[in-house]
């Protein structure tokens, strides 16, 4: 197989060439290594490769889905016992993972073959993977743009075909966010869809999840199907899906109801080629016989910020002090970056009694949510008000910031992904337009509360119409010749 077709391929195609016989995972695990080796030096999507998982990939078992299939895991949210476990942060550099994640069982018993770690800016606390530790990560759309954050290091990975899917984590667009700068499928599964054992979740309040970015329907579709499920214990518990994913996507999502809107909660607007790459999304919906409504639920913005604000600064200070306590360092803004450390006071200022405020007010924005997507099958939305911006946009080292104008900064561009992560609903990114510089834009479907099965099956039908997977960045496997490959 060369570097070519290997990229070309979505991880089931390579699972089931392993199957055949027509590759074996070492061939695989080679071919993800020579991709990332000549790309990564552009890119710098891919802190660490693990060298015994290239030269002796684990031999693939009868009934895993994606057999040997290249996987890389970023650097927060999930863990791996004995690998580096760093959050994009200095205070943290060195730290080694004692257990591993349930997740990362999963992602193993499935098959994939975890190469190594993605770069996250630190402790995910940013829309740009941008940091002091890794340095700046590239979009291969244009290097001078961002990749997007906090899952940023899997998407350019992703997107560069240097492995055919990576995990990502999302707590307040985190997945969608880069997935529609970098143009792949990047679903927020439903809250409980996925255990996150051992941890309890950071920041409190159920708002992060961890899955996958991918280039397919059916890769993302797959990957749920092999990872979904809670262990006893679990604070948040889901009903499991009546049938497979991959056989719900296969089927006819019929005439949807579906809400629509263009207008951000924070008051900001969307760029022209966003507005223009929106508006054809509806002509294609109504092409494919939806019912549109133009609708948005109603939501104080001001309030909504201040409230996840106090819950995520309360999980910033949490999880400084907690690698503070592991390595036995002194944080400092010596070893977090000045916005890191701003919210870290922030955090460690706030009473119990205003955390259980926002936890309450938050609790009641996702019921009103409920009650809206009782009229409506989907919610579409951009995903972000523009497309990748360039870097620096983000610069989570500025000096003289408040918590409140970096949280600001943040949500500025991906003010339509907080809500479903508030709520709990599953929320989809799919790369159905491009813009007229040449890079991705996405559009944003929030389904009902556990049903990923809509969103998959609306998906499914999108990417029929407009496939997107011939699409290729300039820094990609495909371009191995240009970028001086042999």
């Amino acid at each position: 197989m060369t570097l070519d077709e290997y990229a070309s391929l979505d991880a089931v195609a390579l699972a089931d060439c392993v199957r055949k016989g027509d590759v074996s995972a070492a061939e695989l695990a080679e071919l993800a290594a020579r991709s990332a080796h000549l790309l990564n030096p552009h890119l710098n999507a891919i802190i660490e490769l693990y060298p015994e998982r290239i030269s002796s990939p684990e031999p693939p078992e009868p009934g895993q889905p994606f057999s040997g299939v290249p996987f890389l895991v970023k650097d927060l949210s999930i863990t791996e016992s004995g690998r580096l476990h760093e959050c994009g942060s200095e205070l943290l550099k060195g730290n080694v993972a004692k257990a591993d994640s349930e997740l990362v069982r999963k992602f193993r018993a499935a098959g994939l073959n975890i190469l190594g770690r993605t770069t996250t800016p630190e402790f995910g606390w940013s829309a740009s993977t941008e940091s002091r530790l890794t340095g700046i990560t590239r979009n291969p759309w244009n290097p001078g743009r961002s990749a997007g954050g906090s899952s940023g290091g899997s998407a350019a990975a992703v997107a560069a075909g240097i492995v055919p899917a990576a995990h990502g984590s999302d707590g307040s667009g985190s997945i969608r966010n880069p997935a529609g700068w970098c143009g792949l499928v990047g679903l927020k599964t439903s809250r409980g869809r996925i255990s996150s054992a051992p941890a309890v979740g950071m920041p409190p309040g159920g708002r992060p999840v961890s899955f996958v970015l991918t280039r397919s329907v059916r890769d993302s579709a797959a990957m749920l199907d092999a990872v979904h499920g809670n262990i006893d214990g679990d604070p948040f518990r889901i009903a499991p899906p009546g049938r497979p994913y991959v056989e719900e996507m296969q089927r006819s999502p019929g005439k949807l109801r579906i809400a629509y809107t263009c207008e951000p909660w924070n008051g900001a607007s969307v760029t022209d080629c966003v507005l223009r790459s929106f508006r054809e999304t509806l002509d294609l919906l109504r092409e494919l016989g939806h019912e549109l409504i133009e609708a948005r639920p109603p939501l104080d913005w001001d309030t909504v910020v201040e409230s996840v604000l106090a819950t995520g600064a309360a999980g910033i200070a949490h999880r400084v002090e907690w690698a503070a306590r592991t390595l036995n360092r002194k944080p400092s803004p010596e070893n977090l970056q000045s916005t890191t450390w701003v919210t870290y006071e922030h955090g460690r200022s706030l009473s119990a009694s205003r955390l259980l405020d926002a936890i309450d007010y938050l609790d009641r924005v996702s019921r009103s949510m409920g009650v809206f997507l009782s009229e409506y099958d989907v919610l579409l939305t951009p995903t972000s008000t523009t497309e990748a911006p360039p870097h620096g946009t983000h610069d989570a080292d500025q000096k003289n910031i408040t918590t409140r104008q970096w949280s600001d900064i943040i949500h500025r561009e991906d003010c339509f992904l907080l809500l479903a992560n508030i709520t709990g609903q599953p929320a989809i990114s799919l790369p159905l337009h491009i813009s007229v510089n040449g890079l991705p834009i996405g559009m944003q479907f929030v389904g009902r509360m556990g049903d990923e099965t809509t969103l998959f099956q609306l998906s499914a039908q999108l990417e029929a119409h407009s496939p997107w997977q011939s699409r290729k960045p300039g820094l990609h496997v495909a371009n191995a010749a240009t970028l001086g490959a042999s």
